[in-house]
Formats: C-alpha cells, structure tokens, sequence
C-alpha cells in the first residue's frame, strides 16, 4: 500500500443511509479533494455491503469518487456472504479478504475512521 502514514482508511461498516452519505462518503471525497489527505482508502463492511446493493444512488457516488481517486475496497467474506461481491467489482470496488490487513493496519497505529 501507498503513503502509509498519509493514508486515511475509512472502514464503513454501518448500513445508515445518512451516516454513508454525510460521513463516509462526502468526507471520503473532500479529504483527497481539499488534500486533508494524500490518499483515502473507504473499506467497505458488513451492513454497508447491503446498503450499497440497494442504493443506485449510493453506487454512482462511488462510481464518481472512484473516478476522482477515492480507493475502494471490501470485505470478500462479507460480499460473497450477502452475494454481493460481482455487484461490488462492477462498481470497480477491489474484494479482498480484509481480516489481516485491518489487524496490520490497527496494530500498526494507521490512521482509521470507523463508521
């Protein structure tokens, strides 16, 4: 992973619509565009996967913030056990499996939100 110690993670877990509009994501994007942040990583998790699924509203705003550098990834567990993760890559969200490298970003004192 890049800049490190200049990234900002934003692990969003919650399935509030208002929470991923008027936190994750509109604080996702000003964080890189205002350059708050060198890089913004959001990670998507559990309930949040749903959320998206349900929500064309929500995927074009990653769809939109992915284009103006947000990364975005997800939980490969979560997404295939809510049989979201085709749904997620066509959105270009990055599915991995995210259980190590959360304790590696944790146990390395890396800057992480969660929401």
């Amino acid at each position: 992973m890049k800049h490190e110690e200049e990234t900002l993670h934003i692990l969003w877990s919650t399935g509030e619509q208002q929470s991923a509009e008027k936190m994750v994501l509109m604080y996702g994007g000003n964080a890189l565009r205002r350059g708050w942040w060198k890089q913004v990583t959001i990670i998507i998790w559990g309930a949040s996967v749903s959320l998206i699924a349900g929500s064309p509203g929500i995927q074009e705003r990653i769809r939109a913030l992915a284009a103006e550098g947000v990364t975005f990834t997800a939980c490969r567990a979560c997404a295939e056990q809510l049989g979201q993760d085709s749904l997620l890559e066509s959105l270009g969200v990055e599915v991995v499996y995210w259980g190590e490298r959360l304790t590696e970003l944790l146990a390395g004192g890396r800057p992480l939100l969660t929401v």
